[in-house]
């Protein structure tokens, strides 16, 4: 199974001596949606998009698709 990272943009943020204000006011996005994003949460497109005009950057350098692991000992099993 998958999901979405955004440890990208952070690394990002970081490279560009920014921190996650400064995003948002560059980028018009809201705290809550910095909020999301920390917590690889789904955004709008439209988020995503500004972040990449604000940072001048590709989407593929603020998020990727990471592998995430099922617990098989026990911590994830159902009892329907």
């Amino acid at each position: 199974m998958q999901t979405i990272s955004y440890k990208k943009l952070w690394k990002l943020l970081i490279d560009k001596d920014m921190l996650k204000k400064d995003l948002a006011q560059k980028a018009k996005i809201s705290p809550t949606s910095i909020a999301k994003l920390s917590k690889n949460e789904n955004v709008n497109t439209e988020i995503l998009q500004k972040i990449c005009n604000a940072l001048n950057c590709d989407i593929c350098d603020i998020m990727e698709m990471v592998e995430i692991s099922l617990d098989t000992e026990g911590g994830d099993e159902h009892n329907d």
